[in-house]
């Protein structure tokens, strides 16, 4: 048995561990006490096609959900962010995950959905192939760039980067949209010379020695930027604010297990990728950012940044002010 690297049995007994001491201190603790409590229920909607999304399931592989009280159900949610939206503001999914330049632009249009906290940053990159004689974002000026659809969040972030740089992200460059597995086959083929999208698909593509990066949102200011972000229904904060304390709990501490034990985070995720190697998962996971997952002021900030940002490329409208607009979208949930 390796002293370095515990096995993913003793690193869960040590998280379930935590939570023992007192509960035995109890005159009144019987083994099937914690048992006898009857767990809150709740639904989290999230795309588990999406690796950033590893701790999530870390949360519920490791006993964590259990250990703060919780019956979480899961929701593969692959369909457009309007729809997710409406089904947490409509009560068919207690929870939501997604990416927070996805997010925003609906927020604007009115659902009722509050934003009450941020769970990494990072999984967003910009490539190139080695021969396109793109190596830089100012190349990318008259050049055809392939994303998996208009709103994405990977098309929105280098629109902001190439904004930054003095270029008109959408009068100077070429937005064509394809499959998300065809991504890397046009560009191959000529048909684009720069691919914006997210993991897993562009280390994927990263693998081969035919790809290079041009930049991620694991750069600058933007490594300490949340990238995915949790909503919930006021009605939903109102009615069970206890078990979204307990929710927003575990999703920290799972948070923190991801960067501490990352092959951990990485087993409880694989059986939603079985055909990625272990150590492909572990590698991703280890780097997005899962050591930040803010709330309170540093979130509302966040989303104050990136509404500018948004703003400033014509997504969000001229009249919002993004200091008012995060604080009307955000929710505070004391833990």
């Amino acid at each position: 048995m390796s002293l370095l690297h515990p096995t993913r049995r003793q690193v869960l007994a040590g998280i379930l561990a935590t939570s023992a001491p007192a509960a035995l201190a109890s005159p009144f603790f019987t083994p099937s006490a914690a048992l006898a409590q009857d767990k809150a229920k709740l639904s989290v909607a999230w795309n588990t096609g999406a690796i950033c999304g590893a701790p999530v399931a870390a949360a519920k592989a490791s006993g964590i959900f259990d250990k703060n009280n919780l019956d979480v159900e899961f929701i593969n949610f692959a369909g457009s962010t309007e729809q997710m939206l409406e089904s947490i503001a409509t009560g068919k999914a207690d929870v939501g995950i997604g990416m927070a330049l996805r997010w925003l632009k609906p927020l604007e249009q009115g659902f009722d959905v509050k934003i009450i906290a941020g769970l990494h940053a990072g999984c967003l990159r910009l490539l190139s192939t080695r021969d396109s004689g793109v190596t830089k974002l100012e190349d990318l000026k008259g050049k055809v760039v392939a994303v998996s659809d208009l709103a994405s969040p990977s098309k929105h972030f280098f629109a902001i980067q190439l904004a930054k740089l003095g270029l008109d992200p959408e009068n100077d460059i070429d937005w064509r949209v394809y499959p998300g597995e065809l991504l890397g086959a046009v560009v191959e083929r000529g048909e684009a010379q720069a691919i914006a999208h997210w993991d897993p698909l562009t280390y994927q593509f990263l693998k081969s020695d035919k790809f290079i990066e041009l930049g991620s949102n694991m750069e600058g200011e933007y490594a300490n930027r949340a990238c995915c972000i949790v909503g919930v229904r006021q009605a939903l904060l109102n009615e069970q604010q206890q078990a979204i304390q307990a929710l927003l709990r575990s999703l920290f501490e799972a948070q923190k297990l991801s960067v501490e034990h990352p092959q951990v985070a990485a087993e409880a995720y694989q059986p939603f990728s079985p055909n990625t190697p272990i150590e492909d998962l572990i590698a991703q996971i280890s780097y997005h950012g899962h050591g930040h997952y803010p709330s309170g002021n540093a979130l509302k900030e966040e989303l104050a940044q990136f509404t500018a940002d948004l703003k400033n490329i014509g997504v969000i409208r001229n009249r919002t002010d993004p200091a008012k607009f995060a604080e009307q979208i955000y929710a505070e949930v004391n833990i």
